[in-house]
């Protein structure tokens, strides 16, 4: 098994066969984690995610007043009032970490600065503290971006706003920056993004109003002044991380694969809705309902696929996903355009970018414009070959892993240390399958 540490490179083996897990659900894993620490009482986390990114924001919360404890995979969090850190809060790369928590601090009246790692520190805060500043937060923050320091405050006012672009992380911070306001906060969501704030606030005994008006989008409705109740939260696996696994068997000729306890929420399968209109065998077993999340078990089987078109509306439900899904056209016969993909250009890095330039390494006929992506499969695997620079995104280095693993020569990436941000275990779980990967 390799290190998830330097360069690493991917080759063919045999199939990949047997069962798995994904690691626990990123998004949900630094949210249980945060409302555990805001919430009176003991919560109980199982299943979270121990990532870089989730175990900075676990530091962060301990930071800020919380009792975190590990015991046997457990989790338990001690929360209440909040108080102003002795030193900053440091994210590393976790943009989703730093987001919602200055919506919490905002929201909690204490004071905090916020500080992330290159990549992090060059990646748009803006578009959370605009509407955190509607409310009466004073913050700084040079160019919109990290460092920022949230001052102290008393009670916020209560503000209607509306989502320019689908963010769960900006509509999180405004919901947990309105537990603080005086009055009653509304957010329009025009186009729908996850709805994991929105779920584990209800577990946690807060009162939310939704309404739905069509091709409105819908609106959220929440009264400041609610303080949260412990809870049990089991953390189901991260379909995005899952989707290395199944895209790895989907590729590779003979392999049938079961990713168990794998989110399936409607908001975060947009992956999978595509992969299935491509003719990806691929089905959702053993559907059950965890800690308020529907699951599933994940089977997936070598595929013979053709290219689609992934429209920009279900961009909001895939967007961790574009990456993969790329790699995946390149073994499909015909084009497959990907479009609304804006947002990749500002995530870890610039993925759109960062794709591209993998995929034509690696043989591939790809073009991209400033919100699309269009890869133009043979139906055979790409040759391979080349060495792929990740930009230190765990994403892009993921993905062209995969590749290697049923391309004609093998695939290389510069640094798979990254990887440990959203799945520690993804050399030993590939490995187990079946795969075949290197420290180069």
């Amino acid at each position: 098994m390799a290190n998830l540490s330097g360069p690493m490179a991917a080759r063919r083996a045999g199939p990949l066969s047997g069962d798995c897990t994904a690691p626990g659900d990123k998004s949900i894993s630094h949210r249980a984690l945060i409302f555990g620490a805001l919430a009176d009482g003991e919560t109980v986390v199982s299943g979270l995610l121990e990532g870089d990114d989730v175990l900075r924001t676990a530091v962060a919360m301990r930071a800020l007043g919380a009792e975190i404890e590990r015991d046997h995979g457990v989790w338990r969090v001690v929360g209440g009032a909040w108080s102003t850190p002795a030193s900053s809060l440091y994210f590393g790369n976790s943009g989703t970490g730093a987001r919602l928590v200055m919506g919490a601090v905002a929201g909690a009246g204490v004071g905090a600065s916020f500080a992330g790692d290159e990549s992090l520190s060059g990646r748009p805060m803006g578009r959370v503290l605009e509407p955190l500043r509607m409310m009466g937060v004073v913050a700084s923050a040079e160019d919109g971006r990290l460092p920022v320091t949230i001052e102290a405050r008393g009670a916020l006012e209560a503000v209607s706003c509306k989502l320019a672009k689908p963010s769960a992380q900006v509509k999180s911070a405004i919901l947990l920056a309105a537990l603080g306001a005086k009055g009653i906060t509304k957010v329009h969501e025009p186009v729908l993004c996850r709805d994991h704030t929105e779920r584990m606030l209800g577990a946690f005994g807060a009162e939310l109003v939704f309404d739905s008006d069509g091709a409105a989008g819908r609106f959220i409705s929440i009264a400041g002044g609610q303080r949260l109740h412990s809870a049990s939260v089991d953390v189901p696996g991260d379909p995005s991380s899952a989707a290395f696994l199944v895209a790895a068997a989907i590729i590779t000729p003979g392999s049938e694969i079961t990713v168990k306890n794998v989110l399936i929420n409607p908001l975060r399968i947009g992956f999978y809705e595509t992969l299935r209109e491509m003719g990806a065998d691929i089905s959702f077993e053993n559907k059950r309902e965890s800690s308020g999340e529907p699951v599933a078990d994940i089977v997936a089987r070598h595929s013979v696929l053709h290219g689609v078109e992934a429209p920009a509306e279900r961009a909001p439900s895939m967007i961790d996903e574009y990456p993969i899904l790329a790699v995946i056209a390149a073994f499909a016969n015909g084009e497959t355009m990907m479009r609304g993909l804006d947002e990749l250009r500002v995530k870890e890095s610039d993925r759109v970018a960062a794709t591209e330039a993998g995929l034509a390494a690696n043989g591939v006929d790809v073009k991209s414009g400033e919100d699309w992506l269009c890869v133009v499969g043979a139906g055979a695997p790409p040759t391979g070959g080349a060495t792929v620079k990740t930009a230190h995104d765990h994403r892009i280095a993921m993905s062209f892993l995969v590749m290697g693993l049923a391309s004609e020569a093998p695939v290389q990436i510069d640094d798979a240390a990254m990887i440990a941000t959203s799945f520690p275990t993804f050399a030993e779980i590939t490995s187990r399958l079946g795969a075949q990967l290197d420290a180069a």
